[in-house]
């Protein structure tokens, strides 16, 4: 095995380097994997630009990078139901097990949980990590490895679609034709949304959504009666559900005021800390407003998607880059070159 790991590190804000560390040794309870793709996730490049999300503030050297797939190298002692050789999708926060959110199967809110890529824990863009072996789940051989590194996004997906109630029939809303945004596309459709209609700024975008089935209205331009009545018009009504993938606050004040009255608005995409809204609006028309976090108990759903093809993740890579190129890939990422939607990076040697 390589002695040395290539890794991707934000040293500074705005500077990645690549640095040669040591390669782990898996503990009892780990494996240690070959790291072969990781898609960049709008958090690395926020914290790349930034140097913090909110009150997560990179204050020492991060490796980057969590939308990861790879091949296990190396298995602890403890470890029985993986082997060298196993193609893998990595769930990269590993809660304590322990606390009341853990026992009561909500983990993705244990406040001990470690995620890769959030500071003070390095992420998984280098060429071998070590993860607790739990929450490495073996890929079917006809799906990809670069459809593994989706797993994660597409789960964030399942559980706002789920925490939301989309099931057969609902009209659904999506603010955001982001990556996040166009997963929940595939997520609405697989769970049997009969209507969807998507917002976003970007025509690009828009007709990325249009391919995988999203009514696309662009919102550049426009005041809020405009975009309400163009999302009632290509929906033939309110939708019943809103997720909110931008984070914008006229976004999110669009989502109150559209969605239909008893419906939810799912805060799904991260923002300023505070926005202002409408909250008589939301309050005397009952409509529920709700947040997510990650995800919980997805990656099996999620993964049971893209393995029965009944979601297709395929179609939103645009551009592949080697570890050696992630400045550029980060690069690509944040101005949208050439349409770029997900952008991998291949970190195999």
């Amino acid at each position: 095995m390589a002695e040395e790991n290539l890794s991707a590190v934000l040293n500074l804000k705005g500077e990645i380097n690549l640095e040669n560390r040591k390669v782990p040794e898996p503990k009892p309870d780990e494996a240690l994997i070959a790291i072969h793709t990781v898609g960049i996730c709008g958090s690395d490049v926020h914290f790349w630009k930034n140097g913090r999300i909110a009150d997560l503030i990179v204050r020492n050297p991060l490796v980057l990078g969590h939308e990861t797939s790879g091949v296990v190298a190396k298995v602890g002692s403890e470890v029985k139901h993986l082997k060298p050789g196993d193609r893998v999708c990595l769930e990269v926060g590993i809660p304590c097990r322990r606390c009341e959110f853990c026992l009561g199967g909500r983990y993705n809110l244990c406040p001990y949980v470690t995620f890769a890529a959030t500071p003070p824990t390095d992420g998984t863009l280098c060429r071998y990590f070590a993860i607790n072996a739990d929450f490495c789940f073996k890929l079917p051989d006809h799906v990809s490895l670069e459809e593994g590194a989706l797993i994660e996004p597409l789960s964030v997906a399942v559980h706002a679609c789920r925490r939301a109630g989309v099931e057969a029939g609902k009209i659904i809303l999506i603010c955001g034709a982001g990556p996040i945004g166009l997963v929940n596309i595939l997520s609405c459709k697989a769970m049997g949304a009969s209507k969807i209609c998507i917002t976003d700024i970007s025509e690009n975008r828009l007709e990325v959504a249009k391919t995988l089935g999203a009514h696309p209205v662009c919102v550049k331009g426009l005041d809020a009666d405009e975009v309400a009545d163009m999302i009632r018009s290509k929906l033939g009504g309110p939708p019943d559900i809103t997720l909110e993938c931008s984070g914008a606050e006229a976004s999110i004040r669009n989502a109150i005021m559209v969605t239909k009255s008893g419906g939810t608005v799912m805060l799904v995409g991260l923002g300023a800390p505070e926005v202002t809204v409408p909250i008589i609006e939301a309050s005397i028309r009952e409509v529920d407003i709700k947040g997510i976090f990650r995800y919980a108990n997805c990656y099996p759903i999620a993964l049971g998607l893209v393995a029965s093809g009944a979601v297709d993740v395929k179609p939103l890579i645009t551009h592949r880059f080697k570890l050696e190129e992630s400045v550029k890939a980060f690069e690509t990422s944040h101005s949208g070159a050439g349409g770029a939607i997900k952008v991998l990076i291949n970190c195999a040697k």
